[in-house]
């Protein structure tokens, strides 16, 4: 089973100045929205962004610990709404 730290862990081994909010979609810690906020994200389109944390949780998503996610991926500008 996937906690919240693991999830962080990995997307911070990718993106180490991530802000990583998660939160589990329906009580069985498998599935998961994923609110990611990082300037490694800057000049990438929103389909590059969903690889880069895709790539990050690639081990769990193959082994079956995560089953689906729902992907948030912002820099920080657009996070605060500029």
């Amino acid at each position: 089973m996937m906690t919240f730290e693991h999830l962080t862990a990995y997307i911070k081994q990718a993106l180490t100045d991530a802000d990583v909010s998660i939160t589990d979609r329906t009580g069985t810690m498998d599935h998961f929205t994923i609110k990611v906020i990082s300037d490694g994200f800057k000049e990438k389109n929103l389909l590059d962004r969903h690889r880069m944390i895709y790539q990050a949780l690639d081990a769990p998503m193959k082994d079956g610990r995560i089953h689906a996610l729902e992907i948030q991926a912002k820099t920080r500008e657009e996070a605060k709404g500029g």
